[in-house]
């Protein structure tokens, strides 16, 4: 690093008022829970994120890439290593025919405006999730019958070798909240979406269907992670949850939302402890009482997984 620290030399890479140390990640979470992180640091290009990366392996240092944080609980501790965040400037969509090209930095929510105003339908389901591309195709993200698996045609990614690559959507080995990128290292950068023509009317009033029934029983006005448990084969976390008697269930600040059961939600000063108590209070109840094991959706950041 010829003498820079390692803040001087993330700097140099991302630029001036990129880096930010011992940075509070309660901010930049949804759940607004969250130690520091050593280094936080915003990125704007592939290139920057690639740059980022290699030089974490090159000095030993941790690091983790987040997009939104709205799935993501971090410990009370903080995380001992670098926060890389993709920057909004990393959030390009743009159009080819039928086809939508995102960068990873991308809001769900702006490729389905994007959807509507090029009348491209097969998107609606994913407008209301409140994340980014790179996120919803690292866990195939879903609502309302709807996942990523059904419109993506590739995702660009960058391996752990530092290679730039593209990998067919038949080959992403896409399931229930899962990837191949959740296995093998790499990092999303981007991803093609395939469409068809549709009425802009009938998109725009499938989005507006969908976006009410979130609003009416979903608890989105509370800090939270989205729906907290991946959906038990043949069974919804919610019900089952309800089932065993922990609608409102509270562990300090953390709570079982009272209006969507498979939510978990910060009612004022929750800390990453709080909810995870609950979590797995909630997991072992829910096996008591109907024999089924509930598996976390949210995603840990701190020293370990504490369920």
């Amino acid at each position: 690093m010829s003498g820079l620290t390692f803040a001087e030399a993330l700097e140099q890479i991302a630029g001036r008022g990129a880096v930010l140390t011992d940075e509070p990640m309660r901010l930049h979470t949804t759940f607004r829970i969250g130690g520091p992180a050593d280094y936080f640091v915003t990125v704007h290009s592939a290139e920057e994120i690639r740059d980022t990366l290699k030089l974490c392996r090159a000095q030993e240092i941790p690091c983790f890439l987040m997009g939104n944080g709205s799935n993501l609980l971090v410990s009370d501790d903080g995380f001992r290593g670098t926060v890389i965040r993709l920057g909004r400037e990393y959030g390009a969509v743009r159009p080819e025919g039928d086809e939508l090209v995102c960068e990873a930095g991308a809001s769900l929510s702006a490729i389905a405006s994007e959807a509507l105003a090029r009348r491209l339908t097969g998107f609606e389901f994913a407008g209301g999730i409140p994340g980014t591309l790179g996120g919803a195709c690292l866990m195939n993200a879903g609502a309302y019958g709807g996942e990523m698996k059904q419109v993506l045609r590739s995702v660009d990614c960058l391996t752990p070798e530092g290679r730039m690559r593209t990998v067919p959507a038949a080959e992403a080995e896409l399931g229930y909240r899962h990837s191949r990128f959740m296995d093998d290292g790499s990092v999303i950068l981007g991803a093609r979406i395939g469409l068809t023509e549709g009425s802009e009317t009938e998109i725009r009033q499938r989005m507006e269907e969908l976006s009410r029934k979130r609003r009416e029983k979903q608890p989105l006005t509370m800090p939270s992670a989205g729906s907290t448990f991946k959906r038990p084969e043949g069974y919804f976390a919610g019900k089952l949850i309800m089932d065993a008697g922990l609608r409102g269930y509270r562990v300090g600040g953390a709570q079982v939302s009272e209006k969507h059961c498979g939510f978990v939600v910060n009612t004022g000063g929750a800390t990453a402890a709080d909810v995870c108590r609950l979590i797995c209070d909630v997991r072992d109840r829910v096996r008591d009482t109907s024999g089924v094991t509930l598996v976390p959706e949210v995603r840990f950041l701190g020293a370990e997984t504490p369920w």
